[in-house]
């Protein structure tokens, strides 16, 4: 007798700790209400995409994420561009010309702890020619001295934006310096890769 009453106490306190779950059958009823649990592991997202914002086309692919083209370039800037802007030498044969355009990048981020950020960029593979350099700037240039030569190693890398509202484009200046040296190898078609990095901490 002692011995049914520990199993019926041992029954009864494993049922007491099941949770408790609604039928998903009744008799002599219209109405049942069966519960579903449900799961998830939310996970911060982030993201940054490049656009083309009135200026040279911004396309997908092409030997990195994105690509743009400036067509032919010269030191003396006689080549009109074939889009974007320039900027002629101040003094031929002397300084430098500029072929430059705008674009638009967008930071978007979500769950993340914070919302401070920066977004850096640099040139991680640069022209193979030594009479050009990636210039930028985070504003509409006025003069050619507007154009800032992007940074070449991670460490040097250039503030774009501190603090940028996500989900918001900005509009950013790029394009390629051309000096007017002489030599062997310094014409034809050259490309160089910017790698951008958004981070929210």
């Amino acid at each position: 007798m002692r011995h049914r009453s520990a199993i019926l106490l041992a029954a009864i306190l494993i049922l007491a700790a099941m949770p408790a779950f609604a039928t998903t059958q009744a008799t002599n009823t219209n109405t049942i209400s069966p519960t579903l649990k449900v799961n998830v592991t939310v996970q911060d997202a982030i993201e940054l995409t490049l656009a083309t914002s009135g200026g040279c086309a911004v396309t997908a692919g092409g030997g990195a994420d994105y690509s743009m083209s400036f067509g032919n370039v010269d030191a003396l800037g006689i080549n009109a561009p074939t889009c974007g802007l320039q900027f002629a030498p101040t003094t031929p044969g002397v300084t430098n010309s500029a072929y430059y355009t705008p674009y638009s990048i967008t930071p978007i981020f979500t769950s993340q702890a914070v919302s401070t950020n920066t977004i850096k960029a640099y040139v991680s593979s640069n022209f193979s020619l030594a009479n050009l350099s990636v210039v930028y700037s985070t504003s509409a240039p006025a003069t050619i001295a507007g154009l800032t030569a992007m940074g070449t190693t991670a460490g040097t890398a250039n503030t774009l934006a501190t603090n940028a509202t996500s989900a918001t484009a900005l509009t950013q200046y790029i394009g390629v310096e051309i000096a007017p040296t002489n030599g062997a190898g310094l014409t034809g078609a050259a490309s160089a890769i910017i790698t951008y990095t958004l981070t929210v901490q």
